[in-house]
């Protein structure tokens, strides 16, 4: 039988005292504390610190993923998936907070749509496929869903109901929710999950100049919370991908675990991600990467057949249907001060290939063996392989490369293949440029400027959509354009699609890039705006009481016409080295320490790890230099 919890031992709500009692089981019993003064402290608030044995290299930072488990933030369920506990979850509400603030500064209202989504309507869109990579179940009555990664179909079918009139726009909506991905491989933490929290912002114009201006009022909002995070990061231009739309830019923070590569010029404002190269070889490049003789191919006088010069090399990719091998040949060493060795933009090359009308598979393995494995099973169906050789504008093009090892490989001769050749851009004069740019090379742009490269993790990500969803789904509205104009064009009413907007942020990702970018060898450290807790009051042994002093002092600063610090107090019973090394390794921005300079001179430590601070202040002076400082986290 269980009986009621009943306290033993108590004082009126509001004292400094915790409630004290037994709470009986069976026959069996337990002490219990709880306090109900409403400071917040870490007695009453859940934080499993731990988890992890395995330790960090010595000289090296500890793994980020780890520094949140073992700090208590979150805890991995299953591959790709992860339970927020309390810390993490603080982080995560705030976050939230602030993309709230920015997302409202536009106008946007906030929405919550279901995680579940029809596929009729996805493939309506075009977007389901063989191999997405999305949840998709039956229910009992066999009707086919999806959980869905993000929400273009639900939200333009959605406005599209209910919008008819121009006059009804703009229409500004977002949300933040749980999103699922199946990912293949689901690999560093929250940067790579199959479970995600993000921000999708969805906006509908009736023209594409509104449009063009609530994407740039977007972009503006995103600066400024980016802005607030007080971490370096990168605006490039980006490319659209199966979004769709004519311009999207990205918001990265640099890390060294980033899946992206970034290019920027020292000397112009040019700024975008390697995966918008086109294939072109553009003038700023001219002259540049010069190679000490152009590399091509010569010819050996016992086969007929050219063998390639040293300094070529061969990338190569098949084509969806694997009938068509891509071979691309490019310099593998290019001279600036130094020899640079080189390799393939596989965008640049899936660029080429789209304009030629080949759709190819970039991220096939094995391609000449898969090649070869399709064209010997498929001998007898009349359909003639292809091979389509590809030349850098810094190798000379033959009518013929090496193709004995790519024959023999399918078990065909030179009379059973059809060979072209592409060493200019499909449709224009244009030579190719199919390497990937390298930290040194000439910027592009300006043709003057320097291109720096950097890995990085991207976090948000800005679409213009146009028409891409609006046309397919009917989401349209009628436009009165004589009334737009005022009278200057007498087109008069007619119907047009919804010109739409996408722009995203990855929250739960971003908590563990900020993390990243921020975490040294103690620990984490956050910025204050995302903080779990801006400030945490460590006493020693006995000053306990003294230590409800320092945080009434601190949480009363609001009176003094600052804002409310988010303060903890760390009433564990525990050594003082301890307790200190749970909040670096947690990364509260200040620790405030009431220790020896109490007793003595009645003085707080005051500790700022990010800033290098570590100072004795008295009490009267603590609130306004604890804001000072957390003012520049």
């Amino acid at each position: 039988m269980i009986s009621r919890i009943r306290p033993i031992v108590g004082r009126a709500p509001g004292s400094s005292r915790a409630y004290l009692g037994l709470t009986q089981f069976g026959n069996r019993a337990s002490k219990y504390a709880f306090h109900t003064d409403g400071r917040a402290r870490i007695s009453n608030f859940w934080i499993p610190t731990g988890g992890i044995t395995k330790k960090p290299v010595e000289g090296e930072r500890e793994d980020t993923n780890d520094l949140l488990v073992r700090g208590g933030f979150l805890r991995q369920a299953y591959a790709g998936i992860f339970h927020m506990l309390p810390l993490g979850l603080r982080v995560q509400d705030k976050l939230e907070k602030l993309i709230d603030k920015h997302m409202q500064s536009v106008g946007a209202s906030k929405v919550s749509l279901s995680s579940i989504s029809a596929q009729e309507l996805w493939e309506q869109s075009g977007r389901l496929k063989e191999g997405s990579d999305v949840f998709r179940f039956l229910d009992r009555k066999e009707a086919r869903f999806l959980l869905a990664p993000t929400h273009e179909e639900e939200i333009t079918t959605l406005v599209g109901s209910l919008t008819k009139s121009y006059r009804d726009l703009p229409v500004r909506v977002y949300q933040i929710s749980r999103k699922y991905r199946d990912e293949q491989r689901p690999r560093q933490g929250l940067l790579r999950g199959r479970e995600f929290i993000m921000k999708d912002m969805y906006t509908f114009d009736y023209s594409p100049e509104t449009a063009l201006q609530t994407y740039v009022a977007v972009k503006g909002a995103y600066t400024r919370l980016f802005d607030e995070l007080k971490i370096p990061y990168l605006v490039a231009a980006a490319d659209s991908g199966n979004m769709g739309g004519s311009l999207s830019h990205e918001f990265h923070f640099p890390s060294a675990k980033g899946e992206d590569t970034v290019i920027s010029c020292t000397s112009c404002d040019s700024v975008y991600n390697e995966e918008l190269a086109d294939g072109k070889a553009h003038s700023g490049e001219e002259g540049q990467m010069q190679t000490q003789q152009k590399p091509g191919f010569d010819t050996g006088e016992t086969s007929g057949e050219a063998t390639p010069a040293v300094s070529v090399g061969l990338w190569m990719s098949i084509s969806k249907d694997k009938n068509t091998l891509l071979r691309c040949w490019f310099p593998q060493f290019t001279v600036q001060e130094t020899p640079v060795e080189r390799e393939v933009n596989s965008h640049a090359v899936k660029s080429i290939a789209e304009a030629a009308d080949m759709e190819i598979d970039i991220g096939v393995e094995n391609p000449l063996q898969q090649w070869a494995a399709h064209v010997k099973s498929n001998r007898s169906s009349g359909q003639r392989p292809r091979i389509v050789d590809l030349y850098d504008s810094r190798v000379r093009a033959f009518k013929r490369p090496p193709l004995t090892d790519t024959l023999q490989a399918a078990g065909c001769t030179v009379e059973d293949v059809d060979f072209s050749k592409l060493d200019r851009f499909p449709g224009t004069n244009d030579y190719l440029n199919v390497v990937r740019v390298h930290e040194g090379d000439r910027c592009a742009k300006c043709g003057e400027g320097v291109a720096q490269t950097h890995k990085a993790v991207e976090l948000g990500h800005t679409f213009l959509l146009g028409t891409r969803y609006s046309d397919v789904l009917k989401a349209t509205v009628m436009v009165d354009q004589s009334a737009i104009t005022k009278g200057k064009d007498n087109a008069g009413p007619q119907t047009v699609p919804m010109e739409m907007g996408c722009h995203g942020i990855g929250v739960s990702r971003m908590i563990t890039a900020v993390a990243d970018s921020l975490a040294d060898g103690k620990g984490l450290n956050w910025p204050r705006v995302i903080a779990p807790y801006e400030v945490i009051i460590v006493p020693g042994k006995g000053l306990e009481a003294d230590a409800e002093k320092v945080y009434d002092a601190l949480t009363a600063a609001v009176a003094l016409g600052s804002p409310a610090l988010d303060v903890i107090l760390d009433d564990r019973d525990k050594q003082m080295g301890w307790k200190l090394g749970d909040a670096d390794l947690i990364g509260y921005p200040v620790i405030v320490v009431v220790g020896k300079g109490w007793k003595k001179q009645e003085t707080l430590e005051v500790q700022c790890r990010r800033l290098g601070v570590r100072e004795d202040v008295r009490l009267e002076a603590l609130p306004a230099f604890v804001q000072s400082l957390l003012q520049r986290l």
